[in-house]
């Protein structure tokens, strides 16, 4: 069984710029990935079947985006083979870390390496966008300034930073947010050179913490050492700090209540490199 990461991404700012015709909303928002996540573990089979051999509970298997992912690999390109994959999850469902679209697309990556099928980068995340608007990024692999529904991806330099991410112990619906009357969807455009750290806002953290108080509580306690923000749609907040040291000090005194972790910030995927 080989083993492999799938990290969080954290959204620096997420700005809602328009609404396309079928519902889905137009974003800008820059992704950069840490060095905290899930890990996935695959044995391939020679049967063909897909497995994940540790669902999650109240989970459908066919709604799982791991064996999604694996399944839609395999169609695409009508590999014989199958795998087994061991799940061990870290990052909360409903939490705004990507958590499913990183773990859907750390099976893209491994099975194209581990079914021998060379896929390139981009025909991996053609068929990530399939899976969910999340996925391509990861795929994608750098920190990125994106556009569209999240998949018109460009490379973007960030300084190093670490990161105190808490993690309210609430599972946040994104289509409850993005559906909200209260979400406004006109903002303004910018231009990735407009970007720098710390620049934008999250154009969904109003609406998530009037209807979520822990997430409003978590990111009020934040905010008194820095620029604090939530990720996503929510649940998770966070804020930067210049070294590993600041940012352990500031989780050190955080409240017994709330949950988190602290992350350095990563500049490309870990998987970056399984494709050429």
């Amino acid at each position: 069984m080989t083993t492999f990461p799938a990290p969080a991404k954290l959204n620096l700012f997420l700005h809602v710029v328009g609404r396309r015709p079928d519902g889905y909303h137009l974003l800008q928002t820059v992704f950069r990935f840490v060095d905290y996540g899930d890990s996935l573990s695959f044995t391939v089979r020679d049967d063909g079947v897909i497995r994940r051999v540790n669902p999650l509970p109240g989970l459908d298997p066919e709604q799982d985006l791991t064996v999604r992912a694996a399944r839609l690999l395999q169609q695409e390109t009508g590999c014989r083979l199958g795998a087994d994959i061991f799940l061990e999850k870290r990052l909360p469902m409903g939490g705004g870390l990507g958590g499913g679209s990183s773990d859907a697309a750390t099976v893209l990556l491994a099975l194209n390496r581990l079914w021998d099928l060379n896929l390139s980068r981009q025909m991996l995340q053609e068929l990530g966008l399939r899976l969910g608007a999340d996925v391509p990024v990861f795929v994608f692999g750098e920190s990125s300034f994106a556009e569209g529904v999240g998949e018109k991806l460009q490379p973007v330099v960030l300084p190093p930073a670490w990161y105190v991410v808490l993690v309210p112990s609430v599972a946040v619906s994104t289509v409850e947010i993005f559906t909200s009357r209260e979400l406004t969807r006109d903002t303004k455009p910018i231009k990735m050179s407009d970007f720098s750290t710390g620049c934008g806002r999250n154009d969904l953290e109003p609406v998530v913490c009037r209807k979520y108080p822990q997430v409003a509580e978590c990111l009020e306690w934040l905010k008194a050492f820095g620029d604090a923000r939530m990720t996503g749609s929510g649940a998770c907040v966070f804020a930067a700090f210049s070294s590993q040291e600041e940012a352990n000090k500031v989780f050190s005194v955080k409240p017994a209540q709330m949950a988190g972790f602290v992350a350095k910030g990563l500049d490309r995927h870990p998987l970056y490199d399984f494709i050429s």
